[in-house]
């Protein structure tokens, strides 16, 4: 059985014969509802495009291009390791080598094995209401994209939960109390307080809040009909929210625009134990780059040329000077990557811890503004 494959060093056909100049393809088998599929990860030079491929299209799809379109392809099996290699002639040649059992569980394991930490055929309540799950806990086909994310999603949530019980710990009376700011139809938020009640067993508040009447009402209906405590939905603004209590966690995903900033610098008001957020839609700076770009030093000029191009830049510019703004203000901050629900290009994962003990002066000021919002003649919302 394959189990995954990469092919790399394109010949000068492979645009003709796939579309796009790919410079190298990932297969890998992953495990899913209806069997075993693979998840596809094709490389261009800045860009990477996914597809799923089931077993028969995978063997095609290697047969086809391996030694043809990909000068070197590297498979691996259950049982054997087989490399295919195409000289400067065409020449085709193929090594096999045998792997040692250890080698091949090894393989099994790390490869089809992963262990999600919401468990596949199990039923869970939220997500068979949500469409997700069937009944007998098996994940429908066409959400398994979806529910890998959630799983995803959960990890960080883990990582950041454990950091934090460092230094605190939470109890019925003193529940871990989260903020998830534009939570939308509220997957990941129900995720979230599942993965804490359930199978952390930690007593949690999470409050949603967002600007569609519908989609909270949607929201307060599933979390009724669960019989889920310490678990609500309001329908606000994030400029305007004013929350009862201080959050442990901040969570914004997919906020538009300055929403993000004003759920930061909510988050740093409160002096939240962490934030996770998922900015969307940087209009602000790409506006702003837009009204001053004659008076940017000409060394930026090609990053503002193309409107694609100034796009992307301001989402990196935006998003840079966010981080920047969090360490100012006492937090040590990793950008990951996140892809999302809908596979968008908005896949930047903004994690903040705050500092605690020997890290807590470490850090700039707040009034130390970089000196990029000079170079660029820009003022972002969270730098004002």
């Amino acid at each position: 059985m394959l189990i995954s494959a990469t092919l790399s060093k394109p010949a000068s056909c492979v645009e003709e014969k796939l579309g796009r100049p790919y410079e190298k393809i990932k297969i890998k088998a992953q495990s899913s509802a209806d069997g075993t599929s693979y998840f596809v990860e094709m490389f261009t030079k800045t860009q990477v495009f996914h597809e799923h491929f089931s077993e028969d299209k995978a063997t095609a799809f290697i047969k086809e291009n391996a030694g043809i379109t990909f000068k070197n392809c590297v498979q691996r099996t259950d049982k054997e390791e087989i490399t295919t290699l195409a000289n400067k002639k065409g020449k085709v040649s193929q090594l096999v080598k045998r792997l040692s059992v250890a080698q091949s569980q090894n393989i099994n394991t790390t490869s089809l094995g992963k262990k999600y930490l919401i468990s596949e055929n199990k039923p869970v309540p939220f997500l068979i209401l949500l469409g997700v799950m069937n009944s007998e806990g098996k994940v429908i086909a066409s959400k398994y994209d979806k529910f890998r994310q959630i799983n995803r999603f959960l990890e960080f949530i883990d990582d950041t939960v454990n950091s934090l019980s460092k230094t605190r710990s939470w109890t019925s009376e003193n529940p871990l109390r989260i903020a998830d700011f534009g939570c939308g139809k509220s997957y990941l938020t129900f995720a979230v307080h599942y993965f804490l009640t359930e199978i952390k067993q930690i007593p949690c508040e999470i409050e949603g809040l967002d600007l569609k009447e519908s989609v909270i009402n949607y929201c307060n209906e599933i979390a009724q009909k669960l019989g889920l405590k310490g678990l609500i939905f309001h329908t606000g603004n994030i400029a305007d929210y004013s929350g009862k209590h201080t959050p442990d966690i901040v969570i914004t995903l997919h906020a538009c625009d300055k929403a993000t900033d004003y759920a930061l610098e909510y988050a740093v008001e409160k002096q939240a134990g962490a934030i996770l957020s998922v900015p969307c839609c940087q209009h602000q700076i790409n506006q702003q780059l837009q009204d001053s770009k004659n008076e940017i030093p000409e060394e930026f000029a090609p990053l503002l040329k193309w409107g694609i191009i100034k796009e992307k830049f301001s989402s990196l510019v935006t998003d840079a000077l966010r981080g920047e703004w969090l360490e100012s203000q006492g937090y040590k901050v990793q950008m990951l990557e996140f892809i999302d629900m809908e596979h968008t290009p908005k896949n930047i994962l903004i994690r903040a811890i705050k500092k605690t003990g020997d890290d807590k002066n470490c850090g700039g000021d707040k009034n130390d503004f970089p000196e990029l919002l000079t170079k660029l003649n820009i003022q972002p919302e969270i730098w004002k």
